[in-house]
């Protein structure tokens, strides 16, 4: 049914390109299964540290495991952990990162982490509810390769402010405009 409604093709190709998706589960066997029918790109998502997986009853700390990531790396592209545990949190405040996305790095992985959110509630203190503050440490100083956001025009917001010049914006005023139009969004009225 993919193949289909035109998604086809390994990470990068061209087919993939005309029309990107990623195929996600929190099952590693789903996964494992589903790299035999198409080479859509996978990504094997990881719960909570109290969670084993849905269908090996793996712990969270098999599934991170060196060896793990040698195994599973040969059907999926990346790893997709809950944030929380990429960066341990105490009283809403962050603490200092694991090393899961450099281990993963070093396997060729990538690692698109899960859940981003605007609402306060699900913003860590140290974001002084602000999402672009938080995409921006986590691109940025963590160096994840992807986001899984229940909000995509924040993120594509985001990506549009902090993007160099584009040839065709032509100079610093034109991104001055920009930037004066996406602000003046969220002026009060």
């Amino acid at each position: 049914m993919l193949k289909e409604y035109g998604y086809k093709g390994s990470y990068m190709s061209k087919d993939w390109l005309r029309q990107p998706a990623f195929i996600q589960s929190f099952a590693p066997t789903s996964l494992i299964y589903i790299s035999n029918q198409t080479d859509l790109p996978k990504i094997f998502l990881i719960d909570d540290v109290t969670m084993p997986t849905q269908d090996t009853n793996q712990s969270y700390w098999e599934i991170t495991s060196d060896a793990y990531l040698d195994f599973i790396k040969e059907y999926v592209v990346g790893i997709g952990p809950w944030k929380d545990t990429l960066v341990p949190v105490m009283n809403n405040y962050l603490q200092p990162p694991t090393d899961l996305v450099a281990r993963a790095h070093a396997r060729n992985l990538q690692v698109h982490p899960y859940t981003f959110r605007n609402e306060n509630s699900f913003l860590h203190l140290n974001f002084t509810q602000d999402p672009f503050t938080e995409y921006d440490y986590w691109i940025n100083k963590i160096g994840v390769d992807g986001l899984f956001t229940d909000f995509p025009g924040s993120l594509h917001r985001f990506q549009e402010w902090t993007s160099p010049l584009s040839p065709d914006n032509g100079d610093a005023s034109a991104l001055l405009h920009k930037i004066a139009l996406m602000l003046s969004k969220y002026r009060k009225k």
